[in-house]
């Protein structure tokens, strides 16, 4: 049976959702193509339809959030003007401190396995991590060096902030530490030299 164009890419954006909070939940080598397929309710015959290989799909999850990300970041930018690293800051450190891992942002779940990932999945992370770099270096004042390192510094703070935060057991002493690396996010961001 064929199916359509417009069915197979509804199809593939199942998968690509299910492949993407199946690795920003559970890593690399927490989950299996069996439960990514079943995550998106197809066989793991319609799986190999749309990605070779478990790694194929974990580069395209690592595509698909970091685009997320930036996005984010360019909608915020266009909403709230000046106020957008503030908004930016609000939200990265109060939702993605508390929402299910596989609802996090995949700057901070998925760049441990991207570190032990091959050169081609290496290479996927930078391209789209340099594209979120540009995204937060563009609404920051200063010299184009000194934006892109603030926003180098920036995404520094949101994945080890958040990372941090969500290692700790007490939520007092998560709350803190978010708030904390907030505050430092938002002087980073407004420190021009």
């Amino acid at each position: 049976m064929r199916y359509s164009r417009e069915q197979q890419e509804e199809t593939r954006g199942r998968i690509l959702h299910s492949v993407s909070r199946g690795f920003r939940g559970k890593g690399f080598g927490g989950v299996g193509i069996d439960a990514l397929a079943k995550g998106a309710e197809v066989t793991s015959g319609a799986f190999y339809g749309h990605f070779r290989s478990k790694v194929d799909a974990f580069r395209a999850a690592v595509t698909t959030g970091l685009r997320e990300f930036t996005d984010g970041v360019a909608n915020l930018q266009a909403q709230h003007g000046d106020g957008w690293i503030e908004a930016l800051a609000d939200f990265y450190f109060t939702d993605r401190v508390t929402c299910d891992l596989a609802d996090g942002c995949a700057l901070q779940s998925l760049t441990g396995d991207v570190a032990r990932g091959d050169a081609k999945t290496k290479t996927t992370f930078e391209k789209g991590y340099l594209e979120l770099v540009a995204a937060l270096a563009s609404g920051l004042r200063g010299d184009r060096a000194d934006a892109e390192a603030r926003a180098i510094l920036m995404t520094a703070l949101f994945a080890g902030g958040v990372t941090i935060a969500r290692a700790v057991r007490r939520p007092e002493l998560r709350n803190r530490i978010a708030g904390i690396v907030r505050a430092a996010v938002v002087a980073c961001a407004h420190e021009v030299k």
